[in-house]
């Protein structure tokens, strides 16, 4: 395993949609245990792919109960809306009020190749709406909510 380097905001490959992944295979794990690693490392609940320079659809999060691993990720289900603080580890420094989902339910392959059904609410819900944005090139200060403090 190894620590990657995380790329930071004005790098455009944070702004590019990453490809699906069609087989999970050696080098795909490798990635996923660089990724937890590096995540770690950073202090970070959540790291994609494009994070660390791979435009591959690959997202891992862990609030407090392990780590979570997320490929090909599709938001099927959302409920609510809640308005709370953010911040990025490719945004050092910065932090912003962004409206996310109050619960959200997601369909992901696992490093296993199994189809897994995530639910989640509050942070896990925040974080996997936030990597599953990076897939897309998407930033959380692209939805920054003005006049929030």
């Amino acid at each position: 395993m190894a620590i990657r380097n995380i790329r930071t905001i004005g790098d455009e490959i944070l702004r590019k949609k990453c490809k699906r992944v069609e087989e999970v295979n050696d080098r795909t794990l490798t990635l996923i245990k660089d990724m937890i690693e590096t995540m770690y490392a950073a202090d970070g609940v959540g790291l994609a792919a494009p994070q660390v320079g791979i435009l591959k659809r690959i997202a891992v999060v862990d609030v407090g109960d392990g780590p979570i691993v997320v490929i090909n990720p599709e938001i099927i289900e959302t409920e609510g809306s809640y308005l709370d603080e953010e911040g990025c580890l490719s945004i050092p420094g910065e932090q912003g009020k962004v409206l996310r989902p109050e619960r959200i339910k997601v369909k992901a392959l696992s490093e296993n190749n199994e189809e897994v059904i995530i639910e989640g609410e509050g942070l896990l819900c925040r974080a996997l709406c936030h990597e599953i944005d990076h897939l897309d090139g998407v930033l959380f200060v692209d939805k920054l909510v003005e006049g929030e403090e």
